[in-house]
């Protein structure tokens, strides 16, 4: 039998060429808009569906169950003959966690013959996926899979998260901010910074004046959180909502302020972008704290 193999949600928005590249298994949140439904299997194109939301659709998002989880791990487990490794997005913004958590509870009390690990990685977007990268090079460097597990377990509150949104109005629609707050907001050109915070919730953490320096804050945010863990990144996660060149102007930023050369610079996949919004960016390494 194969050691282990690392499984994900679509949540972690990593490039398809990757997932290929590394076996990844994949759970699917499905999303729907304009009445149809769309997943990992059956997509629209990213760029269309950023484009719809700034034509005004409003795209809606649903959890994985543990049926469909129990359904994909054990096809995985068979096809790949592996144990997994689970790595799950934040319970604190979805119930997608607990789903998976059933789903290989339920398949170990069967006597199914592989073993299903599930991780919570209080995480979200590219930040889950800086998470699964770092447990893919432990699984390629022949580390065992508790010894991935363990790993994954000490290290994820050190993977920090700080965005900004271009529209406030996709934040409120979801909760995150007042009715008024996005109003007067939109009015004054503020840019939210949020974080992504040891619970797995968002958070917002300060307001700044501008596009460029709303950017420029992210890249601050990052020289004061890194601290010790500045040495251990040697990549960097940028994810946009369909804004690549404000994505590249911050990797720029950080290359030039750190001496970093190496990112992935990835869509927000449609399932967090239904609620951050075109013109999203966000950044993602190791720090000290989130």
């Amino acid at each position: 039998m194969k050691n282990f193999m690392i499984s994900t949600d679509t949540t972690s928005d990593l490039p398809e060429d990757y997932i290929v590249k590394h076996n990844l298994g994949i759970l699917s949140l499905s999303y729907t808009m304009d009445n149809i439904t769309y997943d990992f299997e059956h997509p629209m194109d990213v760029q269309k569906f950023y484009t719809k939301m700034r034509e005004g659709s409003l795209p809606t998002t649903s959890q994985i169950t543990p049926a469909k989880a129990k359904e994909v791990f054990r096809k995985l487990a068979k096809k790949n003959d592996a144990n997994i490794l689970h790595i799950a997005f934040s319970s604190g913004l979805s119930g997608t966690c607990s789903s998976a958590q059933i789903a290989a509870r339920e398949l170990e009390e069967e006597g199914f013959p592989y073993k299903i690990v599930v991780i919570d990685s209080l995480s979200a977007s590219l930040g889950e996926g800086l998470l699964v990268h770092k447990a893919v090079c432990m699984l390629e460097k022949g580390k065992s899979l508790e010894e991935t597990a363990q790993w994954v377990e000490e290290n994820k509150l050190h993977i920090v998260h700080n965005f900004t949104v271009d529209d406030l109005n996709h934040l409120y629609r979801g909760g995150r901010v007042s009715k008024t707050a996005a109003f007067l907001g939109t009015l004054a050109s503020i840019k939210p910074l949020l974080h992504v915070d040891n619970e797995g919730h968002l958070i917002p953490l300060q307001k700044v004046r501008g596009r460029k320096k709303s950017l420029t804050a992210l890249v601050d945010s990052m020289e004061k959180q890194m601290g010790s863990y500045r040495c251990q990144n040697d990549i960097v996660f940028i994810s946009h909502g369909d804004a690549f060149d404000d994505a590249q102007l911050v990797a720029d930023m950080v290359k030039e302020r750190f001496g970093i050369n190496s990112f992935l610079i990835n869509y927000v996949g449609s399932t967090i972008g239904a609620h951050s919004g075109p013109g999203t960016i966000a950044l993602f390494y190791l720090g000290e704290y989130r």
